[in-house]
């Protein structure tokens, strides 16, 4: 294939790209857009096999055959409640793959004579990119962890934690200069292994010091990284398209965490820093908060026939319950007996962006009743019941109500101005983000204890 052929390959894919970035906003659009995702890449792999500049094809092709086959393995085996922790380890795959690029463009720079200046350019791209790629390396490996529960969910909070990052980045611009300036080989890879030791650690610390609450807003700022190392990559590969998809996928991210930032009240900056989270100790325990009620499925089931309108609020106990088909199930007894019922979902509910959208989508919940929390929360105050599934942090007074919250000032779901509030949750623990809940022990709410999914089911039947 010629220069021209595999030039214009990559203008199809990237349109392809921004076509899928957009199908991908919408509901509606979400297949197509894939659909398009997957046919830009496939371009993009096709093109770039058989480009001019391309050897040994055939090594090419085998490691694309043994990386699909564990993808299609993976694809099979996740489940949608481990897809936040299945994300954060393919964004650590794009970090180690920037830094073995890195480390192999630094060894091959001397094969070909270059300008002084275009080696330095050269040299800084394959510093920044091994950096980049090094905080996301790590970075994602301590957010798998958390998010899989091998972490725990509470921030570190090591004594002069800013200064410790502050340090770090100033000595990564020093072995740049280093790196840049020295004619020396034994030099260059000292500073080159220096800042990647520093890289991984700071990426490690970065994610570490940020508290649970904050969770989703990292997975997205993560997915930023590993578009901004690819970008990187594409720089060291002189490949254009690796470049442009980078840039799509870093942008769009950091676009999806500032926006998730002003949903939550956050600064951007302070939680990417590591300024958010503790370890909740200041909200008091369950004895502390005074008595709750129980109730048991049956009287829910009554109290839902009674009602003429019904919001269900879901979190990530319904998605490891995988409850969301009984919830579709009720959602579909209660319309026809001719009772109101929609969904609020918070921007952070569960532990990736949209995750609850995408549960509630594949158990056929119509779009239409699927709400989010600003189109919703004027509607509590009017609503007879709210089903709370499994969501904690997202419907919790102390946001507004506590200053010393960890999550004081986050828009959360009000649903305590609603007639009648049911919890559905394992145990009066506390959740995600270590955070007690003043809802449990309002005097219009009854908890429902036990798994989810079975509540659920004892509910349809009593309906």
């Amino acid at each position: 294939m010629s220069e021209g052929l595999v030039t214009a390959a990559y203008i199809v894919a990237a349109i392809l790209f921004i076509f899928s970035l957009a199908g991908l906003s919408k509901h509606e659009t979400s297949r197509q857009g894939n659909i398009f995702g997957v046919t830009g890449m496939a371009i993009a792999l096709i093109a770039t096999i058989l480009g001019p500049d391309t050897g040994h094809v055939g090594w090419i092709i085998v490691a694309m055959l043994i990386g699909g086959a564990i993808g299609i393995h993976l694809a099979r085996k996740v489940e949608m409640t481990e897809m936040p922790e299945l994300v954060a380890v393919l964004h650590s795959f794009v970090g180690l793959a920037a830094v073995l690029v890195g480390f192999n463009s630094y060894l091959d720079h001397g094969s070909a004579p270059m300008m002084p200046v275009m080696e330095n350019i050269h040299l800084t791209e394959v510093f920044l990119g091994i950096f980049i790629g090094a905080v996301t390396f790590t970075g994602s490996i301590v957010a798998f962890g958390k998010l899989r529960g091998k972490i725990s969910s509470k921030p570190l909070m090591l004594p002069n934690r800013h200064k410790l990052n502050l340090a770090a980045l100033v000595v990564s611009a020093m072995m740049l200069i280093i790196f840049v300036r020295t004619d020396s080989a034994g030099w260059q890879a000292f500073a080159l292994l220096v800042m990647t030791v520093i890289a991984l650690a700071f990426g490690w610390h970065l994610v570490a010091s940020i508290g649970g609450a904050d969770m989703p807003v990292v997975v997205s700022m993560l997915n930023s990284y590993s578009g901004w190392a690819a970008a990187a990559a594409g720089f060291m590969l002189s490949n254009d398209l690796l470049i442009v998809t980078g840039a799509l996928v870093g942008s769009s991210g950091a676009i999806l965490s500032y926006i998730m930032c002003k949903a939550m009240n956050r600064s951007f900056i302070s939680v990417i820093a590591g300024g958010f989270g503790t370890d909740g100790s200041s909200t008091g325990d369950a004895e502390e908060m005074g008595d709750y009620r129980e109730t048991t499925a049956e009287e829910v089931a009554e109290l839902l026939k009674n009602s003429t309108s019904v919001i269900i609020t879901p979190g990530y106990g319904m998605a490891v319950a995988q409850a969301q088909y009984p919830v579709h199930d009720i959602t579909a007894k209660l319309r026809a007996r001719g009772i109101k019922v929609r969904f609020g979902i918070h921007p952070v509910a569960g532990r990736l962006p949209g995750h609850m959208n995408v549960l509630l989508a594949e158990a056929k919940v119509p779009y239409d009743i699927v709400l989010e929390m600003d189109e919703i929360n004027d509607d509590f105050s009017d609503t007879d019941t709210v089903l709370v599934i499994g969501a904690n942090d997202t419907v919790n007074p102390a946001a507004q109500d506590d200053p010393r919250s960890p999550i004081a000032g986050m828009p959360v779901l009000e649903v305590w101005k609603a007639q009648n509030v049911i919890v559905f949750k394992r145990s009066m623990n506390t959740g995600y983000a270590g955070v007690q809940n003043p809802l449990f022990f309002k005097e219009n709410t009854q908890m429902l204890f036990g798994d989810a999914k079975e509540s659920v089911d004892n509910i349809l039947r009593a309906l």
